[in-house]
């Protein structure tokens, strides 16, 4: 296996770049007015918007640090057992996380001890006491982070005074999975770059089947595969023994080409329906962009352009988490804004500050240590 040690700068830009549009597509949601391709497309609707681009571009990008995480610790002969112990606990800390979250949209406030606001805030408080990077061993903090989870838990009341349950996951939690089994048959075939080209394959193979209607059984972790083989596709691309510019860029236009040929034999572009085209057309545009990002930034040495994003690449989970702490403080202070940074341009605009704002404060945290390391 080639040596992965020396990690692409690219890839911290591009997931910066990435967590930037993330947290704006997030709080755009609440926007009215705006134009129709910003959003999400609604699940019965054959297509996509930006907002629809985000989250796969994510996935792919976790999948192009696979092989630089696990491709070291596979050089320097850590047992298969050890590391696959560290994927388990990467992936359950994502996992538990993303649990918490697909809850608080059933968070029934009326039924609850606790206002939905108090609840968002202790959890993330949680996750910050458990998965905080500490500089030693603080077991005190992580326990009580424990302890307040499972206070949380226990307190929790849902719609119909349901407890909690895995509807779907979360964000966070759908990661969690899919980075199991990459990682995991990343670590079984050693990085070998002719093996994961063929699990690429299987994986679109799964994801082609369960939309065409030729396989109909429930994969249990892998679902449909769809965000596996987007980190997949990052995995393969990023193991490449070459990465030229012209090649990654007709690697990702044969992708969104391909994407739109099956479009019509499997239930069309759907991100809420996960479907093969949609799969194809991200992992390409993700593919190209990756491509733009290595010409500007290991090619051309232009890292400092985004030095005023640069925290979102750093501190990722970090930085995805502050808008969970920001919202529920705002929602404390009965703060509203504007009207007219509710509609139109002006909410536009507001987005992106809030995006730029999420950044700065995560940038602070991260000057004093506070920042989360799963």
């Amino acid at each position: 296996m080639k040596n992965l040690s020396q990690r692409l700068l690219s890839i911290d830009a591009f997931r910066a770049l990435t967590m930037l549009t993330m947290i704006f597509v997030n709080d755009v949601s609440g926007v009215s007015n705006i134009p129709a391709w910003i959003e999400h497309t609604k699940a019965a609707e054959d297509g996509m918007g930006f907002a629809d681009t985000v989250f796969p571009a994510f996935l792919f990008i976790v999948g192009l640090s696979i092989p630089f995480a696990i491709g070291k610790r596979i050089a320097r002969q850590e047992s298969f057992f050890k590391t696959e112990k560290h994927i388990l606990t990467r992936s359950l800390a994502l996992i538990v996380m993303g649990f918490f979250h697909v809850n608080l949209e059933s968070y029934n406030s009326e039924a609850a001890i606790l206002p939905y606001a108090i609840w968002e805030i202790l959890i993330t408080v949680g996750f910050f006491l458990i998965w905080m990077d500490y500089k030693q061993q603080q077991y005190l903090l992580q326990g009580m982070g424990i302890v307040l989870l499972i206070a949380m838990a226990a307190l929790y009341k849902g719609e119909g005074g349901q407890w909690m349950r895995p509807s779907w996951w979360g964000i966070l939690g759908i990661i969690g999975w899919a980075y199991l089994v990459s990682a995991t048959v990343f670590l079984l075939v050693k990085g070998k770059f002719p093996a994961l080209v063929v699990l690429l394959f299987i994986f679109l193979g799964i994801n082609f089947a369960k939309h065409s209607g030729v396989l109909s059984l429930n994969i249990p972790v892998i679902g449909d595969a769809s965000s596996v083989s987007l980190i997949m596709a990052g995995v393969v691309i990023s193991s490449m023994p070459k990465k030229s510019i012209p090649l990654l860029v007709g690697i990702g236009a044969a992708a969104i080409v391909t994407g739109l040929v099956v479009r019509p034999y499997t239930e069309g572009i759907s991100k809420i329906r996960s479907t093969p085209s949609w799969v194809l057309i991200c992992a390409g545009i993700s593919t190209v962009v990756f491509a733009g990002m290595i010409w500007l930034v290991d090619l051309k040495g232009k890292m400092h352009w985004f030095s005023f994003i640069k925290p979102a690449g750093t501190s990722t989970l970090t930085c995805y988490l502050v808008p969970y702490l920001l919202y529920s403080l705002m929602l404390l202070a009965h703060f509203h804004y504007p009207g007219f940074l509710g509609t139109g341009s002006g909410g536009i605009l507001r987005s992106i500050a809030v995006a730029f704002i999420v950044i700065w404060i995560t940038g602070r945290m991260e000057k004093v240590n506070v920042r989360l390391k799963i």
